[in-house]
């Protein structure tokens, strides 16, 4: 028995690499969640497919938020629960939570460990490492405490003390956690002129969009216990208000005669800056996506593909790498073989890995959406085959950037379609280059040949 536990032991050091550990947690908890979802209790009127509680769990963990069925009706309070515990471990991190419990029993943690919960949220190693993590854990609550008790002063007007309390605690972790999941049927579609609804949400969306080490770095910045704020936060931050900036200005241009005609301008306000905020991390929406304009549509897409900042609880490609790349051209174009930056040099490991995650996030973007139109509808007419192919790239586009925004055909996808986006989801989420790391078991420098060029661009 001592020789066998020896030899597992020596099998998983050898073989469970920083990258494969983080995906096999992302695993372990999605079987757990569709095991428990595909049970009786957790569905009111019928027993969930296992296909759709496949779904539904990996949408939780992976904090997406599209669903095939309706949540708040469809599943009992026991399967809205474990949908909550679901995206609250996965936004939050669940190596955060195995490392906290290691720390809170005495045990150490392994240097792997370390390896991957410091990758996950700091973009340098520190030595107050573990201070770090239990104040992740900290404004996490905190936050989450806040928004449950200014939702709830809300929400006590429209329904009855308990109910309101519920709706609170659940759409104030869902929004914090980047999840998307909603309790009404058209998510928060009938406040779409509520003030205080919107900006509680927005706040939320965006302290849990940013990354917690910014969240860290701002608060030490503001009790004066760190001098200025490091690149990674100056980055994270501008470029998450240059977003929400532009992507509102666009929303509001391009639906003022379409889903924002006849709306004062405080609705209008209100829409343009929700969905702005929304589409890149989240997935709530206060009017119909499936009614957009083509423009706004572009729009959307193109930040659901940006997605989050890393550290966060959001997916995409990271607000960081979509900077990045801006500052490669703009380098570039100006001669310079450096990325330079508030003069700081950004190091080229890290402008190398920004380019192949853009690439390899558009390589799965591409793949999946071909697997959903070759399995979609047989409709042999252009103008049917087209609007399916908007519909699906943006579904596949919303899975890969963790957002849950939809047109309108999740419920309708099928078997293999919804595996496709299971995909999806759960690539978004690890992230496309982790997910292709894991799958070898070391990475090593390969071989160097002459060199011979070849005409690009």
């Amino acid at each position: 028995m001592k020789k066998l536990y020896l030899i597992l032991i020596t099998f998983f050091s050898r073989h469970l690499t920083p990258a494969r550990i983080f995906v096999l947690s992302f695993a372990v908890f999605i079987a757990v969640g569709t095991l428990l979802l595909w049970m009786p209790f957790s569905s009111d009127k019928f027993d969930l497919h296992f296909v759709d509680a496949l779904f539904l769990a990996t949408s939780s963990v992976c904090i997406t938020g599209l669903s095939p069925v309706d949540i708040g009706t469809e599943l009992t309070l026991a399967g809205q629960l474990i949908i909550m515990g679901l995206f609250q471990a996965g936004g939050l991190g669940i190596i955060t939570f195995s490392i906290i419990l290691f720390a809170l029993m005495g045990r150490g943690v392994s240097f792997k460990g370390r390896e991957l919960a410091q990758s996950t949220f700091l973009h340098t190693p520190r030595r107050d490492f573990y201070s770090i993590l239990l104040r992740v854990v900290r404004y996490s609550l905190i936050i989450e405490a806040v928004g449950t008790l200014l939702l709830f002063c809300r929400f006590i007007i429209d329904f009855p003390a308990g109910r309101a309390f519920y709706n609170a605690l659940f759409h104030a972790i869902s929004a914090f956690n980047n999840a998307g999941f909603s309790l009404f049927s058209t998510s928060l579609a009938s406040y779409q002129s509520d003030i205080a609804v919107n900006i509680i949400v927005i706040g939320l969306i965006v302290l849990g969009g940013i990354g917690f080490i910014v969240i860290h770095e701002v608060l030490d910045r503001w009790r004066g216990r760190q001098k200025k704020l490091s690149i990674h936060t100056r980055i994270v931050l501008f470029t998450t208000i240059f977003l929400i900036l532009t992507g509102a200005a666009s929303f509001y241009f391009t639906e003022i005669n379409n889903v924002l005609k006849g709306a004062d301008f405080k609705t209008s306000l209100l829409s343009s800056f929700f969905q702005s905020v929304t589409a890149r991390t989240t997935g709530f929406n206060t009017v119909d996506i499936g009614a957009l304009t083509n423009s706004t549509i572009l729009v959307i897409m193109m930040l659901m593909f940006i997605g989050a900042s890393p550290g966060s609880t959001g997916g995409g490609i990271k607000t960081t790498s979509f900077a990045l790349l801006l500052l490669i051209i703009y380098n570039r174009i100006r001669g310079n073989e450096n990325v330079n930056i508030a003069n700081r040099t950004i190091p080229a490991e890290t402008t190398e890995k920004t380019i192949y995650i853009i690439f390899t996030a558009a390589f799965f973007i591409c793949l999946v959406t071909s697997i959903l139109l070759l399995f979609g509808g047989r409709d042999p007419s252009s103008m049917a085959s087209r609007q399916n192919f908007v519909q699906y790239l943006f579904e596949t586009v919303s899975a890969f950037g963790t957002v849950g925004l939809s047109m309108g055909v999740t419920s309708s996808l099928s078997d293999v379609q919804k595996y496709a986006i299971i995909f999806m989801m759960f690539a978004g989420r690890v992230g496309p280059l982790t997910l292709a790391f894991a799958w070898y078991s070391s990475r090593k420098k390969g071989l160097t040949y002459a060199e011979e060029t070849i005409m690009v661009g």
